[in-house]
């Protein structure tokens, strides 16, 4: 995840993984091969993910923990199977750990509204960072809303990244949860996790990561990283959307109150004693869950896994590396985000272009990227831009694809002359 690794491992073969993307066979307008660098917004599927999907759906159409038949038995034991998948790449203590969840935005929501509302008080502090996605803010403004707390902000540097000083200078007596991203979305900066993790809890505070991109770029074991929970999408790890899981220690899921009802998370129900709850981690899982994207994300892991996630890193790395080189010649082209350890992400802005336009006439060339703000507004405010344009790396990009996006931008700045 460092622009310092510059060599990929010889048995990563680049030609193999493009090939088990059926997306990447297609000609998006005549003539114009897809060439996808979104992948932070999300990521391509793999044929094993949408074999697996389509199994589920197609033999073991059935529900979960709820009746005796071949069916429900097959599919209970494929979805408990993802989960022992997700707590193994991990690396968390217990499955009782692992929440399935719509993603990682719903696991964000869940920590705050469960442990948020069961511990923040009037007079306490949440710290974030300038770096975060939406879904790592709001979720936060509104606990602070209902319980008084006060949320506060670690500001980012020039380069994009968030200094320890910067970090410890925030921390106080009153900060009670310290939340922040992996990897930013937006500029591609690796955060240090262990080190401000380490000083959270010297604060007395509680750690949450947003994972979301954070677990597609390398490995990543919540134990030796000291966070005390971790969310993550299947969609951004080549996996079905709707599904994500929240990694939590056991002893803080375990005191925290139900976030949904419904059925599977309770263990008994009356109308006049009220109910009381299921074990985890079916107490945070309310309802019939995503069982296909659960076993689909599971076969997203095991293939990613497969490929060596050290390649992987060392892979993107080196095509990162080269992505920064080929935009740094193009002119009135500036970077956004020059942080020393990044990943995936070559954010830009273009003089007098809007990034929708460039977006616009990419398209026309089949190289897809996003443009705007990226959910994560703070981020462009703090540059003073409204959005940039953002070409993302997945695991089957190559400097071919650099290559083609480069030639696509000559062709935006010869349209505006």
């Amino acid at each position: 995840m460092s622009t310092a690794l510059a060599t990929a491992a010889p048995s990563f073969d680049l030609a193999t993984v493009r090939a088990a993307f059926p997306a990447l066979r297609q000609e998006v307008h005549p003539g114009k091969p897809l060439v996808y660098l979104d992948s932070a917004a999300t990521a391509l599927k793999p044929q094993p993910v949408l074999d697996a999907t389509m199994d589920a759906y197609a033999k073991d159409v059935a529900n979960v923990h709820r009746a005796v038949h071949a069916l429900s038995q097959r599919a209970t034991a494929r979805y408990e199977g993802a989960r022992d998948t997700v707590r193994d790449f991990l690396g968390a203590a217990a499955r009782e750990e692992i929440v399935f969840v719509r993603g990682a935005s719903e696991a964000l929501n869940l920590v705050a509204s469960s442990w948020g509302g069961a511990n923040l008080s009037e007079g306490d502090e949440i710290l974030l960072t300038e770096l975060e996605h939406h879904s790592n803010i709001v979720p936060w403004q509104l606990v602070a809303e209902r319980t008084g707390a006060r949320v506060v902000h670690v500001p980012i540097t020039d380069a994009g990244e968030v200094t320890l000083e910067a970090f410890e200078a925030k921390l106080s007596a009153k900060t009670k949860v310290c939340a922040f991203a992996h990897i930013s979305n937006s500029l591609g900066t690796v955060l240090p996790v262990q080190a401000m993790a380490e000083r959270a809890h010297a604060a007395g505070a509680i750690v949450v990561v947003d994972g979301a991109q954070g677990v597609v770029h390398g490995a990543v074991d919540v134990r030796a990283l000291g966070v005390d929970f971790y969310a993550f999408s299947g969609h951004k790890l080549y996996g079905p959307t709707g599904i994500g899981v929240l990694y939590g220690r056991q002893e803080l899921l375990e005191a925290m109150p139900p976030w949904q009802g419904g059925g599977d998370m309770i263990d008994r129900v009356t109308l006049d004693a009220g109910s009381t709850w299921n074990d985890l981690p079916y107490k945070f899982e309310a309802g019939t869950p995503n069982i296909a994207g659960a076993i689909g994300l599971g076969a997203a892991i095991e293939w990613l896994s497969a490929l060596g996630l050290d390649h992987v890193a060392a892979h993107e790395a080196e095509v990162l590396a080269y992505g920064h080189a080929r935009l740094a010649e193009i002119p009135g082209l500036t970077l956004v985000g020059s942080a020393p350890r990044k990943a995936s992400v070559l954010a830009f802005t273009l003089e007098g272009i809007h990034p929708s336009d460039a977006g616009t006439i990419l398209d026309a060339e089949g190289v897809a990227i996003r443009t705007g703000h990226h959910c994560a507004q703070p981020v462009m405010d703090h540059f003073g831009v409204t959005g940039t344009a953002r070409a993302s790396l997945g695991v089957h990009n190559g400097t071919d694809d650099i290559d083609a996006l480069v030639q696509g931008l000559e062709r935006v700045r010869a349209f505006f002359g």
